[in-house]
């Protein structure tokens, strides 16, 4: 394998620069992108948000069946964005709250052609939200994903209609100034980042064979 690539002692990021020790070169904006808990609570430039949603609309789709939607929430509407966090678990309303926007994933679990179910809909809806992702950390946005949502409050706050499912929710700001962070969020953001390695995931042959080309 190549040399690892990792972390630069310097950079404006300083100690809190979280590229990732990858055993190859990878793109910038994938190394670079982590999930951070402390957010500086100021809003996002408009244009920025469409643009990270518009590169979530064009992710690959079984059949181009697109079967994402997205529940937006920014924190310039005061009213919006309280009702977005309420529906978060409590544990995670504690940081989210700093977000400068707030966003809901919600799939269409059949195929808008022909009324059968779509198997890989949360799987598409991944493909959309690696995009996001990509897309916000080359805008200098950070990106944090949360299960801890109240699903069943959602569907009731936003009115989501029968046959689409929320999944879950996500915190979309800038990173927040670590010195002035309560503790216990700092030092989840000191946690290393970690990947179990490509021999225990890519097989060949057999399951649990690592493959010839690792």
């Amino acid at each position: 394998m190549s040399e690892k690539t990792g972390p630069s002692n310097g950079g404006e990021s300083g100690a809190r620069d979280k590229r990732a020790s990858t055993s190859t070169p990878i793109l910038p904006v994938l190394a670079e992108r982590w999930s951070p808990y402390v957010l500086d609570p100021r809003p996002m430039n408009r244009e920025h948000l469409v643009t990270v949603l518009e590169a979530a609309r064009w992710a690959a789709s079984s059949y181009n069946e697109q079967p994402w939607r997205f529940l937006v929430a920014e924190r310039g509407d005061a009213a919006e964005f309280s009702r977005a966090v309420d529906c978060l678990m409590e544990a995670n309303q504690a940081w989210a709250r700093n977000a400068s926007a707030l966003l809901f994933t919600v799939v269409s679990r059949t195929f808008a052609r022909n009324g059968s179910p779509n198997r890989v809909a949360e799987h598409d809806l991944g493909l959309a939200m690696g995009n996001l992702c990509a897309q916000a950390t080359a805008l200098g946005i950070v990106v944090h994903q949360m299960g801890g949502v109240n699903l069943t409050k959602v569907r009731l706050a936003y009115q989501i209609p029968e046959g689409l499912d929320p999944v879950t929710a996500v915190a979309l700001g800038y990173l927040g100034d670590a010195a002035t962070a309560d503790e216990e969020l700092v030092k989840r953001d000191a946690q290393p980042r970690v990947r179990r390695p490509l021999s225990e995931t890519v097989f060949a042959g057999k399951w649990g064979q690592t493959s010839p080309i690792i």
